[in-house]
């Protein structure tokens, strides 16, 4: 079977669009390293577990740790790279309607809270079409419904991905050492490169300088680490190379808008 033919036997390609009105409920392990490029008329609700999925538009790549999800709106491209074939991928895909909130006409990652965690987990044995006037296509209606009331945060959780060869084996060398103190010089040397070629190659291909892609990826890292809930804040900052935790706190809120103990309390709201 030929690389396009075996994309059309993928669900993704076949059948989310088959029936206009209904929502469509797909959960399983990833079980591949990439999805390719594609599109659907539905929005999709995407929801990963167990690790960390890129997710691919023609803007930018979204950076979805676990215990986020990402909104898709109807008809954007892009493709799908978890770190593992292990990564257990929930989606919803659901009609765009008219007259809608403004939410679903954007892309976005969001921390799931516990009431939709509980909602998401309750759809688990749902597989295909959830057609309208079900009570499971309520259900899941519901989820959608929700999620302009308790979603308030777009987080900024995004990097492109480095096209260049040269580039990529830096950034898998960053991406080991999030912990370390990396000067720029040193790093330019360790890769034969002189700093302003270095310099010119973060720019080129990422859009971005070197300082502010280790920042972003160490805020990153620091989210999964604080999500995971087995170190405390100080130790989350020094994890992801940061001596002090004022510096920490305060780069943390460039990003995110808000401080790594505001942050852990939002996640925590509804427990309470």
């Amino acid at each position: 079977m030929g690389s396009s033919e075996a994309l059309e036997e993928k669900y993704y390609i076949k059948e989310v669009d088959t029936e206009k009105k209904s929502i469509y409920c797909h959960h399983d392990l990833m079980g591949e390293l990439m999805i390719p490029t594609h599109k659907h008329e539905k929005a999709q609700m995407l929801y990963s577990e167990g690790g960390i999925v890129h997710v691919t538009t023609e803007t930018k790549t979204y950076f979805l740790p676990a215990r986020h999800f990402i909104w898709i709106p109807g008809g954007v491209k892009h493709s799908i790279h978890p770190n593992s074939e292990d990564v257990m991928m929930r989606n919803l895909y659901f009609p765009v309607d008219s007259d809608e909130d403004s939410f679903y006409e954007k892309e976005g990652i969001y921390p799931i809270n516990d009431l939709l965690l509980q909602m998401m987990l309750f759809t688990n044995r749902w597989n295909g079409n959830l057609k309208k006037g079900t009570r499971n296509f309520t259900i899941a209606n519901a989820i959608k419904a929700i999620l302009p009331e308790i979603c308030l945060t777009n987080l900024p959780l995004s990097l492109p991905l480095p096209k260049d060869i040269r580039l990529n084996k830096i950034i898998i060398y960053l991406d080991k050492n999030l912990g370390e103190t990396i000067m720029f010089s040193d790093l330019a040397n360790r890769f034969g490169f002189s700093e302003r070629s270095l310099y010119r190659l973060f720019q080129k291909d990422l859009g971005m300088s070197f300082i502010q892609y280790f920042t972003i990826r160490r805020i990153l890292k620091a989210i999964e680490l604080l999500l995971e809930k087995k170190l405390s804040v100080n130790e989350v900052a020094q994890a992801v190379g940061y001596n002090s935790v004022p510096t920490f706190s305060n780069t943390f809120f460039k990003i995110l808008g808000q401080r790594p103990s505001d942050y852990l309390k939002g996640i925590e709201i509804l427990k309470k």
